[in-house]
């Protein structure tokens, strides 16, 4: 698969012979488009120095990021982008969007889902993401973000999820949760475990014991314990199955 900063997902053989993205091309593309993605927030731009290759620069509120150009050529490269002005432009205009999360966007737009807590994907906790476009960004405080500042803003985070609109399907004992067109939101409606209990019973489902099946990312499962340890048994992706009563007590990441 791309690489997911860049897009979606290249074709089998431009992975298994990527073909090289120039520099000069992904200069001429970031030359275009930096001045259309720059907003009032947003400081993004290509410096130039001689002698040491060309700079991307980004910097928003706290957060700064910059990338040799040739190092982004190359890891375009590696990721399978195709070397076309539409290839480049599309992965660049997705790299911008995925630049970090600042304290301030996630204070003021930030919604509390599920997401892995460990690079073994084994265990998962609760974490801010912010919206752009239909990317939920994940947050990472800054240095300067003090303990006040965190609770605020996880605070405000829950509330929000409380808002998200999700969908709610029963298929036999199982109830489903998910989002129209954002996945990792369907975890948002955990952040009140007992009005998901509500709400599956007046969809005619009861679980007073529910578990649910959780991989970020993907729709969420409830049901009972034994149904719930069936369905992880057969998903082909790491996950994570819980009591309904843990859920408040999870760390945040």
């Amino acid at each position: 698969m791309m690489d997911t900063r860049f897009g979606g997902s290249a074709g089998l053989l431009q992975r298994l012979r990527p073909t090289r993205v120039g520099v000069a091309e992904l200069r001429e593309v970031a030359g275009a488009l930096l001045p259309c993605l720059t907003t009032p927030g947003l400081r993004a731009e290509l410096v130039q120095r001689s002698g040491a290759g060309s700079v991307v620069v980004l910097e928003e509120d706290e957060r700064c990021v910059r990338v040799h150009l040739g190092d982004l050529a190359d890891e375009m490269t590696r990721a399978g982008v195709r070397p076309t002005t539409t290839g480049i432009s599309a992965a660049f205009a997705s790299w911008i969007a995925h630049r970090p999360v600042t304290d301030a966007a996630a204070a003021a737009r930030g919604i509390a889902v599920l997401d892995w807590s460990d690079a073994r994907r084994t265990t998962v906790g609760w974490r801010v993401v912010v919206l752009r476009g239909e990317l939920a960004l994940p947050w990472t405080p800054s240095a300067s973000a003090d303990a006040a500042a965190l609770r605020r803003t996880r605070a405000a985070a829950i509330a929000r999820a409380h808002d998200v609109v999700l969908d709610l399907r029963t298929e036999g004992p199982v109830a489903l949760w998910s989002h129209a067109s954002i996945p990792a939101l369907a975890s948002a409606a955990l952040v009140a475990p007992e009005r998901v209990l509500a709400r599956i019973a007046a969809a005619g489902l009861a679980l007073d014991d529910m578990h649910v099946v959780v991989t970020p990312d993907r729709p969420v499962a409830c049901a009972g314990p034994g149904i719930a340890a069936r369905l992880a048994g057969e998903i082909n992706e790491s996950s994570v199955t819980l009591p309904w009563r843990r859920l408040p007590d999870l760390p945040w990441i």
